[in-house]
């Protein structure tokens, strides 16, 4: 079985033009989810919560693009 697990993040923005954060430290992980409709459903709620704050931003990243298991691993993930 493939998973498809989402990331949902987001923070105050420094400029509404570019995607970097004012404050790393201060990220609002929200989770990390199943599947897309679950992560669009989360993103959606938190990003309606903080309409208020223009600056602010919810992203989903989707973890499992950032792996392919079928590839040999890196020098550094077998340092783990």
């Amino acid at each position: 079985m493939v998973q498809r697990l989402h990331l949902v993040f987001g923070g105050e923005l420094l400029d509404l033009r570019r995607n970097v954060f004012k404050n790393v430290d201060a990220l609002h992980v929200v989770g990390i989810f199943p599947d897309y409709a679950s992560a669009y459903n989360a993103w959606k709620a938190e990003a309606q919560r903080t309409v208020d704050n223009a600056n602010m931003r919810y992203f989903i990243a989707h973890i499992h693009r950032l792996r392919d298991e079928e590839a040999e691993a890196s020098p550094t993930e077998e340092l783990g």
